[in-house]
C-alpha cells in the first residue's frame, strides 16, 4: 500500500479561498526579539535573512509597492492569479505598536487582487490584544498566522539561540486556533545534535495541536552565520544527509503526520553563493518529484 500524501498548500487554501492563490512576500522592516535585545542578541545562529527573501522584497519600500512588484512577477505566467500578502521577513508582530501593525496589514489587504494576509512570527510574539484585533480582521478577510516553532526540543532551541520554548509554541497555537484563525508551523529538520527520533517526536507533538498546515525544510548551513562558524570549528554538528536519506525522513514524517494536516513544503533552496551544505544539485520541484515517486512505491 502506498503512503497517503498529505494535502498541499493549494488544497489547504482552497478550504478558505476559491481559485488560484499565490503568496507574495512582504518585507516590512521588522526585527526580532533575539536580535534587538528584547530577549537576546545575534539572532538565530543559522539565520541569514537574504537566503529566503525574494528579490522584490529585499528593500524597505512601501508594502503596496512590494506587492505590485510581486504581482508583476507572477502575473506574467498567471494573469488571473489572486494573492496573499506574506509578511515573511524576521518577526512580523514585533517591535511596533498594534495600531502600526494593523495599519501595515490593512495596507496589504487594501491592494487590488490581495485576498488576505499570512503573518510569519514567533510563538512568543503574539500578545492577546493583537490576536483579538486579528480575529476581528479575520471576519472580513483571510488571516493566517505562521509560527516559527523549528523544533519541540528546548535544548535545541537554546542551542540555536531561538530564545523561546516549545511551551510558547503550544500556548500561541492554542490561543490562535481559539480565535478562529488558521495556524501554521514552520519546522527545521536537522538542527544541531537532534536525532532522527527527536525530529519524529516533534511531529507527534505537532499532531496534538490544532495546526492546519506545516512547512518543513532541511537544515541548510549558510555562509556568514554563527552556526556555519560553529560547525567549522567542531562545536556543533548537523546531519550530512544525501537527498535520498532526507526523502526517507520525509516519508517517515508523512506516515506519522495527523490526517488532514497540510504540508506546504519539505525542502528549501538557498542561493548557491550562500549555501554550504547540503548541495544536492536539485531544484525544489525536482526534489518534490523524487519524493512523490517514493510515495508511490509500495510501503
Amino acid at each position: 500500500m502506498s503512503i497517503a500524501t498529505p494535502p498541499s498548500f493549494a488544497q489547504f487554501i482552497s478550504r478558505y479561498l476559491p481559485g488560484k492563490v499565490q503568496k507574495i512576500s512582504v518585507n516590512a522592516t521588522f526585527s526580532c526579539p533575539n536580535r534587538d535585545g528584547t530577549k537576546g542578541h545575534g539572532g538565530c545562529s543559522y539565520c541569514n535573512n537574504h537566503s529566503f527573501t525574494p528579490g522584490y522584497a529585499m528593500t524597505a519600500i512601501p508594502v503596496a509597492q512590494q506587492i505590485a512588484r510581486g504581482k508583476e512577477f507572477f502575473s506574467r505566467k498567471y494573469p488571473s492569479m489572486r494573492y496573499l500578502a506574506y509578511f515573511q521577513s524576521y518577526t512580523a508582530t514585533h517591535g511596533q505598536s498594534i495600531d502600526f501593525l494593523l495599519d501595515m496589514y490593512q495596507q496589504a489587504v487594501s491592494t487590488e487582487g490581495v485576498d488576505g494576509i499570512i503573518i510569519g512570527t514567533r510563538p512568543d510574539c503574539m500578545p492577546q490584544n493583537l490576536l483579538d484585533r486579528l480575529a476581528e480582521m479575520r471576519k472580513n478577510t483571510f488571516v493566517m498566522v505562521e509560527y516559527g516553532a523549528e523544533s519541540s526540543w528546548d535544548d535545541t532551541l537554546a542551542a540555536v539561540n531561538r530564545c523561546h520554548t516549545w511551551a510558547d509554541t503550544v500556548n500561541a497555537v492554542k490561543r490562535t486556533a481559539e480565535a478562529d484563525i488558521p495556524v501554521g508551523l514552520h519546522l527545521i529538520m536537522g538542527l544541531p545534535e537532534e536525532s532522527r527520533q527527536q525530529m519524529l517526536t516533534t511531529i507527534d507533538r505537532v499532531n496534538e495541536l490544532p495546526v492546519e498546515i506545516i512547512k518543513c525544510h532541511q537544515m541548510q548551513l549558510i555562509r556568514g552565520t554563527r552556526l556555519a562558524d560553529e560547525v567549522a570549528r567542531g562545536i556543533r554538528t548537523i546531519p550530512q544527509w544525501s537527498a535520498e536519506e532526507y526523502i526517507d525522513l520525509c516519508c517517515d514524517i508523512i506516515r506519522r503526520l495527523r490526517l488532514g494536516i497540510a504540508v506546504e513544503r519539505f525542502v528549501s533552496q538557498s542561493p548557491d553563493a550562500l549555501l554550504i551544505t547540503p548541495r544536492w544539485g536539485l531544484k525544489n520541484y525536482q526534489f518534490m518529484n523524487l519524493l512523490a515517486n517514493r510515495l508511490r512505491i509500495t510501503d
